[in-house]
């Protein structure tokens, strides 16, 4: 890789660059100002907004200046930030612990598009291509009944087991789909659940209702070995062939009723399981976990309820953000803005978490996705070079829908712990409603609140201003805030397929962005593999003690003292 991929060149870290050291100096002048002052210049509110294919990021609510943000653009150029992402597009092997490329953006590819070539595989592009031609015509074929169950009957039901990203963001598009106009009429007779967690409730929470010869199970892994998705992909073969074969192994019921979606790396594994190369879908080892929802992995069970047309239309909002991301100068593009402030609260203000608030009880689902994109790609304590950063990495971002975060947590955002936050609404209602007699519509009641409680945590509210509303004195500082509450408003015309997808790619790209400036690998996922080696000991030494009576050992005295409790109460 190049040597500004790596790392190293002319600093031993970002943090000894003149450009960090400036940005450290010049916060102390940040803490000097409060956004009462900030947001009272037209210009700087002006000049602190960004928008593309309708999207409008409104940041003048940070604790930014328009220095802060010359200073945060240095920064970006000095850790090459255009250069990395335009390596990122050509294919460049940037996740180096892994020698792969990074080519989620791939999945959102079009007839014609500039061939990518990647290692042994051919065109990324066309690779990508011939996978949605047959995703298309495959669930077109069970949506219409020309592809039925084994007994004959109509395919009405989609199980989608995975985990992580094989579940995160295929489970956020449907939630959105699912209340939006299209996905309700294009929806109609089909019922798609997401089988996630190894826990056994999970499993019958699933299934309850479905009739087996009426469903089809979609086995998302890219590796086909993740241990939870593989043990509810064999419950779920057996609750099958307990209904359609008598509980006896039956190799037609597996071809007729489950379909993987797995890395072509592990089509032996695809095979042995059961599961024919006509229901094999292929993503590959360039498109991660938590960035595959545009592939197979999202596509083949999204397109099974909705229909492909309908997915089409969240790629190519998907594609419009990254044409955007791509394209865009850095002081224009929201992927950037959004990276740079994230590095900006937390590796100088000493922000370590934030919060995402959608005025939309459709993105319910969408803060546990970012929750899993952001934490497990900038979770990282080395940087590209395996030296240890002298800064925090990975903000723990966590989220819920307004209202109901207002009646949650906000408290604590506005008199307890400073949480940048990010507000994210949209135009128009999926459903408007306005009662009789209702001075407001609901949704005009939801976007009020979307309005006031960014400045509410900007403003504050001073003992003086309460002792002017004739606030006892007893309670004045009680019923004060602070204000200069950071935080970042986003807005859409709608909650469409195509905002959807740019949505989806958004906060995609904004990971990115941090991971580049920061010069950690956002693309791996290192962290993950401990608990797992461990999870594997551990198992084995419960079957040995509840089947063979063998001693617990090899554990300290607190895991051996809670897994002898267990195995009592159990």
């Amino acid at each position: 890789a190049d040597a500004w991929v790596a790392g190293g060149g002319e600093f031993s870290s970002v943090a000894a660059t003149p450009e960090w050291k400036k940005l450290a100096l010049h916060k102390a002048h940040i803490r000097s100002l409060h956004l009462r002052a900030l947001l009272a210049d037209p210009n700087r509110c002006a000049a602190l907004r960004a928008e593309t294919d309708g999207i409008v990021l409104d940041y003048s609510r940070q604790q930014v200046t328009l220095g802060t943000m010359k200073l945060l653009l240095d920064l970006a150029r000095r850790q090459r930030l255009p250069e990395k992402m335009a390596a990122m597009a050509r294919g460049e092997k940037i996740n180096l612990t892994e020698k792969r490329p990074v080519l989620h953006t791939a999945t959102r590819a079009l007839e014609g598009d500039k061939p990518v070539e990647v290692d042994g595989g051919g065109d990324a592009v066309s690779l990508v291509l011939e996978q949605r031609r047959r995703i298309r015509d495959f669930t077109d074929k069970v949506r219409s009944g020309e592809i039925l169950g084994h007994t004959g009957r109509p395919i009405k039901n989609i199980i989608s087991v995975g985990i992580g990203g094989s579940y995160l963001g295929p489970d956020f598009i449907s939630e959105v789909l699912r209340t939006e106009k299209e996905g309700i009429y294009t929806s109609q007779g089909f019922d798609l659940r997401f089988l996630s967690n190894v826990d056994p409730v999970d499993v019958e929470r699933s299934v309850s209702g479905f009739d087996a010869e009426e469903t089809v199970v979609v086995v998302v892994s890219k590796t086909f070995s993740t241990a939870e998705t593989m043990l509810n992909a064999r419950t779920m073969r057996q609750w099958l062939w307990d209904r359609m074969s008598d509980g006896e192994p039956d190799a037609a019921v597996t071809s007729a009723h489950m379909v993987a979606c797995a890395s072509e790396s592990a089509a032996s594994k695809v095979a042995d399981f059961g599961i024919g190369q006509d229901r094999f879908f292929k993503f590959w080892d360039w498109v991660g976990g938590r960035y595959s929802v545009c592939s197979s992995a999202g596509l083949v069970p999204l397109s099974l309820k909705y229909g492909y047309d309908l997915l089409a239309k969240v790629l190519a909002g998907a594609r419009s953000m990254d044409v955007h991301f791509f394209n865009a100068p850095l002081h224009a593009n929201i992927p950037v803005l959004m990276g740079l402030l994230g590095v900006w609260n937390l590796s100088f203000l000493g922000y370590t978490s934030r919060t995402m608030l959608p005025y939309s009880e459709a993105l319910c689902k969408f803060p546990a996705h970012v929750q899993q994109v952001d934490m497990e790609s900038n979770g990282k304590f080395v940087d590209l070079d395996g030296h240890v950063v002298p800064f925090s990495t990975g903000e723990i971002v966590f989220g819920e829908p307004g209202t109901n975060g207002q009646h949650s947590f906000y408290q604590l955002m506005h008199q307890g712990t400073t949480i940048p936050a990010e507000f994210i609404a949209a135009c128009k209602s999926q459903n408007p409603l306005r009662g009789e007699g209702e001075v407001v519509s609901s949704h005009d009641e939801l976007m009020s609140n979307f309005f006031a409680q960014p400045d509410a945590l900007a403003y504050g509210k001073t003992p003086e201003e309460c002792a002017a509303e004739g606030v006892p004195a007893d309670l004045q500082t009680h019923m004060s805030f602070p204000g200069n509450r950071p935080s970042m408003s986003i807005l859409v015309p709608d909650l469409c397929p195509h905002v959807l997808g740019q949505l989806l790619c958004l906060y995609e790209h904004r990971v990115a962005v941090q991971g580049f400036v920061w010069n950690i690998n956002s693309f791996d996922q290192w962290g993950v593999q401990l608990g797992k080696v461990l999870a594997k000991k551990t198992g084995a030494a419960l079957a040995g003690a509840r089947d063979k009576a063998q001693p617990l050992s090899g554990f300290n005295a607190s895991t051996t003292g809670l897994m002898a409790y267990y195995l009592s109460k159990s």
